[in-house]
């Protein structure tokens, strides 16, 4: 059984993440983390899934059993845990979600002591030490070395302090009406007292979770709510978070959901021109549209591109020394703010941003047109490595001709094969995906 995915390890709670299971995480990751212990506490927090008291008590079960000290925070967003593994001096955090899924699934992401994810190499380790049975018998406490745990109900003060200092001290919100959709999800407390506090009128829904109804037609994954109260209550702005509040989707005063690359092109811009934007570059990944590349091209700003996923995009952050990047999905990266994906901390910058160029948010966050994109998945019965199978390179050549650019990549989870053809002549594009779909049909 393989336990990490993309973004740590994730499931449908009680079967894939059964309590059995999660004890065992537990342990191979104190084990792991034992290592490179300086202060034997591990920091855990969670969102607001009923299965969420299931796993961290399985959690706490584990970490304890291996000796470690743990600090139980409740519900509190994913960038928050990043940031209060750090700032608490913990040897390592926990964050219990499934982010944007539905309640039925949860998942469990890990933070070093810098507050980062995991390396492919950790997990790995953790993974190794989970399948050996001696290890983690090995591992056990007894006596005195037996860990404790005890929950914290007021850090929450500590993340809203931080997110609140990453805006700029000379503007405040005051005047500018906002709907914000906490998805019924972590930041049902946090994200509205942040607004709030900074001036502005906020029409909060999706605040009232209840262990069922995260990310349950609402939040980040369905901002057509948010865009319909925009216009009801003619709204400056709108705001969706999804349950962990890593992500965030912008609706502009029309009721128009702004694109995740319209948003980190403007973002870029902004950040350059107020000497904030290191290295003139910005990462997105591979899904992101080449029209965002020749925007920030135009701009001076070279676009590096990197793997789907938030913690790759900061892997290539990190490599090149740069401070901003992210996906088009809506995981933004401030990395002078938070170590992840921060849809509170985006939001206060996207509002800045705002504010400062003294315009309508449609014309703020919509700074160049996307060129035409197909994307489409296939299901396959069997993964063959796309470089045996033949023709391939032979029907990608007169699309590549044609200035199309392609994306062909299996699914990480599914038996589905993902294809994805963008250029700036629609017709192009899509007789090229048709011929490209009927390829795939014979070859897989």
């Amino acid at each position: 059984m393989k336990l990490f995915g993309t973004d740590g390890v994730r499931g449908k709670a009680g079967e894939f993440l059964d309590v059995i299971t999660v004890v065992k995480l537990a342990q191979a990751s104190g084990t792991h983390f034992r290592k490179h212990s300086t202060t034997n506490k591990i920091l855990v927090g969670k969102d607001t899934r009923r299965s969420g008291y299931m796993i961290e008590n399985a959690l706490v079960s584990g970490l304890t059993s291996v000796g470690y000290d743990v600090i139980q925070i409740g519900p509190m967003p994913t960038p928050a845990i990043a940031y209060l593994t750090e700032s608490m001096r913990c040897d390592a955090g926990i964050m219990i979600s499934a982010s944007h899924n539905p309640f039925e699934d949860n998942g469990i992401k890990f933070f070093d002591n810098h507050g980062n994810k995991l390396n492919v190499d950790d997990e790995k380790e953790i993974e190794k030490i989970f399948k050996g049975t001696e290890s983690l018998i090995a591992s056990q406490a007894t006596g005195r070395d037996i860990g404790s745990s005890k929950r914290i109900d007021d850090v929450i003060g500590r993340y809203i302090v931080v997110i609140k200092s990453s805006f700029p001290k000379d503007l405040t919100l005051r005047g500018l009406r906002i709907v914000l959709d906490c998805a019924n999800g972590a930041a049902y407390k946090v994200a509205p007292t942040i607004l709030e506090e900074l001036g502005a009128d906020v029409i909060t829904i999706n605040n009232k979770p209840n262990g069922f109804n995260i990310n349950d037609n609402c939040g980040a994954m369905h901002p057509e709510n948010v865009a319909k109260l925009v216009q009801d209550y003619r709204a400056d702005i709108g705001l969706a978070l999804d349950g962990d509040a890593d992500r965030l989707v912008v609706v502009d005063e029309k009721g128009k959901i702004v694109d995740g690359d319209k948003l980190l092109g403007a973002l870029s811009v902004y950040l350059k021109g107020e000497n904030l934007l290191k290295g003139n570059a910005c990462v997105a990944t591979v899904m992101s549209n080449k029209a965002l590349e020749d925007y920030l091209n135009l701009n001076g700003i070279e676009l590096l591109r990197s793997d789907v996923g938030d913690k790759y995009v900061l892997e290539v952050m990190k490599e090149n020394n740069l401070n901003f990047g992210g996906e088009q999905s809506g995981h933004i990266i401030f990395s002078d703010v938070a170590k992840t994906g921060d849809g509170l901390a985006s939001a206060l910058q996207v509002l800045a941003m705002i504010i400062k160029s003294k315009k309508k948010a449609s014309e703020a966050l919509n700074p160049f047109t996307l060129y035409p994109q197909l994307l489409h998945n296939m299901k396959v019965n069997e993964k063959i490595p796309l470089k045996e199978i033949k023709g391939l390179e032979e029907i990608l050549k007169p699309i590549r001709e044609k200035g199309i650019r392609d994306l062909i990549r299996y699914s990480g989870t599914e038996n589905k094969i993902r294809l994805l053809l963008e250029g700036k002549n629609k017709k192009d594009v899509e007789s090229s995906m048709a011929s490209l779909i009927e390829f795939f049909k014979k070859a897989l």
